[in-house]
């Protein structure tokens, strides 16, 4: 556990939590000194699940433009190696561990944070919703309890498409209903909600993004691909296509779609990363708060990316049809006007062809 010495830039409000959270104040070197003045230096900016996949690409670019960044994570997914590679901090630790959490914001002096850190596999939701409520919704109560006690008031939360309810076509727009179809999307809606009271109740000032399907990976970076989670379509065409596994399932292809496949709305990482990083600066200014989607408001159906992957490698994905998955929707596609409008911000990366070609650079291809 990090040394819970109090750092000057913390002010009594400091002490509280300590209290709050049974820490031994006995045990503390306790230094308050806001008069003295302290060398510039760049805002800090936690990342939660940064050493998973957005959030690792989230940390590096952070870096890269002049922030400092401490990752937490517990590496249930991430990995050291992969946040190494970031050049942000790392903390190994739990979010919904309010002794960690206490600890870390001790440590640091973190001016807003990212909210990345969340189980996201619809289907495991559906089979183990308790695992799901635990991490996505707990987590992130406690959480915003921590940055209350230090009086952190600004938050970007990472939100999903499946808070809405299922369409058969058209583009999802924040004004679309809400009525998540599996236990991932109610969490994350839930965890919504909840940052919604806490900027009503203790002055959050909170940006939602919603993602649709995140891909590709950044080549320059050199973060390493198996930081892509595996069950998501495109690295699975890749482990296809390097005979990682012997052939991709495509699940269903009776919906109501052109092909019968899903479609989904594939947005590079990147494009993601540069979202965040507009909406960071302005909500630092405290000139912007709200619910963006981000996508690129045009579908692909899994048969596209199959035929698009062919294309860019060279080579033939094997594939067979399986049975649909359990919490699946036919389509998802991002109406992101909004964000284009408001932040501003445009998806430039993100053409099905660039999102291949990054993906299989990643994959040595």
């Amino acid at each position: 556990m990090i040394g819970c010495a109090l750092k000057p830039y913390h002010t009594l409000k400091s002490l509280a939590i300590k209290l709050i959270s049974g820490l031994s104040m006995s045990s503390c070197s306790i230094i308050l000194s806001a008069n003295v003045p302290h060398p510039k230096r760049s805002l800090m900016i936690l990342v939660t699940g940064g050493a998973g996949y957005i959030g690792s690409h989230m940390a590096r670019s952070l870096v890269q433009n002049g922030f400092d960044a401490v990752i937490l994570d517990n590496l249930s997914h991430g990995s050291k190696e992969i946040a190494n590679q970031t050049g942000a901090h790392l903390v190994v630790g739990d979010i919904r561990d309010p002794r960690a959490l206490t600890s870390l914001f001790s440590h640091y002096p973190i001016e807003a944070v990212i909210h990345f850190a969340a189980a996201i596999e619809v289907g495991e939701s559906v089979l183990d919703p308790l695992k799901y409520w635990d991490n996505n919704l707990t987590g992130t109560l406690r959480l915003l309890e921590t940055m209350r006690a230090f009086g952190i008031r600004n938050l970007i939360f990472s939100s999903t498409a499946a808070v809405y309810a299922p369409k058969k076509r058209g583009l999802l727009v924040e004004e679309n209903p809400l009525q998540p179809d599996n236990p991932y999307g109610d969490t994350k809606l839930s965890a919504e909600r909840l940052i919604e009271a806490a900027s009503k109740g203790f002055g959050l000032t909170a940006i939602t993004f919603r993602y649709f399907n995140a891909a590709a990976m950044e080549p320059s970076f050199g973060l390493i691909s198996h930081a892509i989670p595996r069950s998501h379509l495109i690295p699975a065409v890749m482990d296809a296509i390097t005979g990682r596994i012997l052939e991709l399932k495509v699940f269903g292809n009776d919906y109501a779609t052109p092909d019968g496949t899903g479609i989904r709305d594939y947005i590079h990482v990147m494009d993601l990363v540069d979202a965040h990083l507009i909406g960071l600066k302005r909500l630092i200014k405290g000139n912007l708060s709200g619910v963006f989607n981000l996508g690129t408001g045009k579908g692909h159906s899994v048969l596209d990316v199959i035929g698009m992957a062919e294309k860019v490698t060279g080579k033939k994905v094997p594939w067979r049809i399986v049975e649909r998955r359990p919490g699946d929707v036919p389509m998802l596609v991002a109406g992101s006007r909004k964000a284009r409008e408001t932040l501003p911000w445009i998806p430039v990366r993100s053409s099905l062809e660039r999102i291949l070609r990054d993906t299989a650079t990643g994959w040595g291809l």
